[in-house]
């Protein structure tokens, strides 16, 4: 006796009870009805709730087919029309894992390139303008002052070599440099003095607090044994008390050049000036700075006296100068016996050398010092010091201004130091050598830049550079965080201000140029280079939320416009050369469907990367919804491409005589399931970008071809039927076999074709009622031709002479069945 059993499940087609034995039934033709209704039920039953609600994202993306992995095109057979179907539907799973494990491996590849051609790129510096350049560094070098930071190089030669390297100039024409630079005129330097304020000072009014002001002014240079008369004697500015004393020479009876006095603050021991000198300095290296701080009592005060004296300008105003001070120390033109009395109260000196100034400055609390040993004092005052440059003999220093030539100075050096880095140079975060460091700050120092000003030239330098080399790009936005902790915007005016503006507008427009060509530039295939544009796009998105943007760039376009138009454009064109790469107009129809394949294919796998990868970068640094974007736009463009394939498809079929072919009829399939796949990407736009898509509806193009289609599947398994049946030798059952080959045969074509009707999905309920219809019958005429087979094959046989009851027993035993 042989048994042949084949379980038959068709998707979409099951019934609500299918999990319980005992409403497990044979088939017919009344219960191939009841499925009808059921199925017609189930569709309605979806429809009716179908844009009720926004529908919820789901967890993960639909699968991506990829250009490259269409279905093989094998000789036409039975079994292979299977095959190839498969190979059609197993290919969006394939895609979809390989879109998963993109970008988890750089695999040692290199990087595509960054640069821009219409974009502003720095131009190259003459020969004539290197040398003049270089001239400036030497003497910058030649003519620095101050205690340098531990990581300057204090080494003339060695600073002298580095700037040969840098400016790539012989040994004898750097000699001849040097030999200019000497012959010059030393830099004359000037002293930014800020008093900030005072604490824990003496009390000297009987209220128990003091009206404190300052006296400051430069001490001229003096020799050696000054120096050391100074040591045991602590200049004031006042009149000396003891006629008796010994006068000291005349630089010392003038004190100054010039005197500057802070307001004086009324009844506090914690004083705060916020007060800003500057005095020129004769001698960087031997001159002093001194500071008083008194306590203000008479009606004309020392304080009073040197505003007046500061007030007058010239030899004439200077040769006042005792007269104005000698009277500020009596009390109403008493007498000198007197004076003593009513002067103003001293409260504490400071004696700064001009040489122990850092090179960057200083901004510290400096302690209070008596004048002489019985001088009692206490407290501390804070200063700011800063030395810079008034007058520099150098051809640059004549033409230019100081901001513009340290930019070219930093420029010079941010290029030869890029150049020597070996190691990723791609990823170069601008660390400068200690040369380098050392001849910027001198020059800094010299130019008398503030913080503000270096850290806008830093930022314009590195962005141009950026411009013809790559670099870090967090190291850019580090830049942009010291401008905005700098900033200061009545500070920024004219020239300084034009270039802000300008390197924010360069920057900006580079960018958006890298992005245009982004798919290319910064690959998804690269996780290098999608880190490398979250950081182009965090900078990019920075400046433009920055204080200092929106004051030196008032009218710039908003960010976020700009760059989703900047999408759309870079996404037309893409697109445009994916259609050029294959060229769906050309050849037959056929073949136009087949390429038109591969155009979808290649969408979907774009769509499925902006999703996955561009959509989160620029979201969270630019506020664009990369994906929404993208995603109406190359959608909108492939609705136009295929609706007017299927019209001329449409318009072949509903000739007269005209019958689908095989090989149109699998394309056709594989076509609508890739459209499909791109349709399902809707379902992570908001609800109001889901609406009124372009490919709404798609599935009515396919109609006509569909029911050719699944006419050719009919036709296909009713052939595969006739070949299992063939070749199955009818063995006897074992109790490890519970199926005949046929049997098994059989059941795979069916569920494949189950499988077929899975993916088409149609969303149509009056559509998918009539293919449930048709294929309903379909299975069932090819059940029974299986059935009608395999009893002629057992009557045939030598196994089926003596058992007339087999042929009643053939028919497919339901135990295993699904519906």
């Amino acid at each position: 006796m042989v048994f042949i059993h084949f379980p038959l499940t068709i998707y979409g087609m099951r019934r609500e009870h299918k999990t319980n034995p005992a409403n497990r039934w044979p088939m017919s033709m009344s219960s191939l009805l009841d499925i009808k209704s059921s199925v017609l039920r189930q569709v309605q039953s979806r429809q009716s709730t179908r844009g009720r609600t926004e529908p919820e994202a789901p967890t993960s993306s639909p699968v991506v087919p990829c250009p490259e992995s269409t279905s093989p095109r094998v000789a036409e057979g039975n079994g292979e029309f299977f095959e190839r179907m498969k190979h059609i539907l197993q290919k969006q799973e394939n895609m979809h894992r390989m879109a998963q494990n993109e970008g988890q491996d750089d695999n040692g590849t290199a990087l595509p390139p960054e640069t821009v051609t219409d974009i502003c790129v720095p131009e190259k510096v003459t020969r004539r303008e290197l040398d003049l350049l270089c001239e400036e560094a030497v003497y910058t070098v030649m003519n620095r002052v101050g205690v340098p930071c531990p990581q300057y190089v204090t080494n003339e030669r060695e600073l002298f070599s580095y700037l040969q390297k840098v400016f790539a100039i012989e040994s004898e024409e750097q000699n001849i440099i040097l030999h200019r630079v000497q012959e010059a005129k030393r830099a004359s330097y000037s002293l930014k003095v800020s008093v900030m304020e005072g604490k824990n000072l003496l009390a000297k009014d009987a209220n128990g607090y003091s009206d404190p002001y300052c006296m400051l002014g430069i001490l001229l240079g003096q020799t050696p044994r000054e120096l050391e008369d100074r040591k045991e004697r602590k200049f004031s500015f006042r009149k000396k008390k003891d006629k008796t004393e010994k006068r000291s020479n005349v630089r010392e009876v003038l004190a100054a050049k010039c005197i500057q006095v802070t307001e004086v603050k009324p009844e506090t021991l914690n004083p705060v000036w916020n007060e800003h000198f500057v005095f020129e300095i004769d001698d960087a290296f031997s001159d002093l700075l001194h500071l008083d701080i008194w306590d203000h009592d008479d009606d004309v005060s020392v304080a009073e006296a040197c505003k007046k004296l500061n007030e007058i300008s010239g030899l004439k105003g200077m040769g006042r100068y005792f007269k104005q001070i000698a009277k500020s120390v009596r009390s109403n033109g008493n007498a000198a016996s007197a004076v003593e009395e009513n002067v103003d109260d001293f409260l504490g000196c400071l004696n700064i050398p001009i040489n122990e100034i850092p090179v960057d400055g200083c901004d510290r609390w400096f302690k209070l010092e008596p004048r002489s040993s019985a001088s009692k004092v206490q407290g501390e005052c804070h200063l700011i010091l800063k030395l810079f440059t008034t007058q520099r003999d150098t051809c640059l220093s004549k033409r230019d201004s100081h901001l513009a030539i340290h930019e070219k100075l930093l420029s010079q050096i941010i290029g030869y130091e890029h150049s020597q880095v070996q190691v990723e140079p791609y990823n170069w975060d601008g660390t400068l050598s200690r040369p380098a460091q050392t001849v910027l700050s001198h020059h800094a120092v010299q130019a008398g830049l503030s913080p503000l000003q270096q850290a806008i030239i830093r930022w314009r330098c590195y962005s141009s550079h950026h411009r013809s080399q790559r670099m870090c790009y967090s190291f850019l936005l580090g830049l942009l965080w010291v401008i905005e902790e700098e900033w200061d915007a009545p500070s920024v005016q004219g020239e300084l201000e034009a270039s802000l503006a300008d390197s924010f507008s360069l920057y900006t427009d580079y960018c958006l140029a890298l992005l245009r060509n982004m798919r290319q530039t910064f690959p998804c295939s690269s996780p290098t280079a999608i880190t490398r544009c979250e950081f182009m796009l965090r900078t990019l998105g920075h400046i433009h939320i920055m204080q200092a943007f929106k004051t030196v760039c008032p009218f710039r376009k908003e960010l976020h416009l700009e760059i989703s138009t900047v999408i759309k454009k870079t996404t037309v064109e893409w697109y445009e050369g994916i259609i050029s790469q294959h060229k769906p107009d050309e050849g037959t129809l056929e073949e136009e469907l087949r390429r038109l394949v591969s155009v979808v294919d290649a969408v979907c796998a774009d769509v499925q990367r902006g999703q996955n990868v561009y959509n989160k970068l620029f979201s969270s640094s630019v506020k664009v919804e990369f994906f929404v974007v993208s995603y109406r736009q190359l959608e909108k463009l492939v609705a136009g491409d295929v609706s007017t394939a299927m019209e001329r498809v449409r318009g072949m079929l509903e000739q007269e005589g005209s019958r689908l072919t095989h090989t149109m009829g699998e394309t056709l399939f594989e076509l609508y399931i890739s459209l499909k796949t791109l349709q399902l990407f809707r379902e992570f736009l908001p609800l109001r970008d889901a609406k009124m898509l372009a490919l709404t509806g798609f599935h009515e193009w396919f109609k006509i071809s569909i029911h050719m289609w699944l006419q050719i599947v009919h036709e296909k398994s009713c052939d595969r039927i006739h070949r299992a049946v063939e070749v199955d030798q009818l063995e006897p059952v074992h109790n490890l076999a519970k199926h005949s080959t046929s049997a098994v045969d059989v059941t795979t074509c069916f569920n494949q074709v189950q499988k077929f009707w899975a993916e088409l999905s149609w969303p149509d309920s009056a559509g998918a009622f009539i293919f449930v219809t048709r294929l309903t019958d379909d299975i069932c005429s090819a059940a029974v031709l299986y059935s009608e087979l395999i009893k002629r094959k057992v009557e045939r046989s030598q196994l089926g002479q003596g058992n007339k009851n087999l042929t009643s027993q053939v028919v497919p035993s339901c135990k295993e069945r699904e519906i």
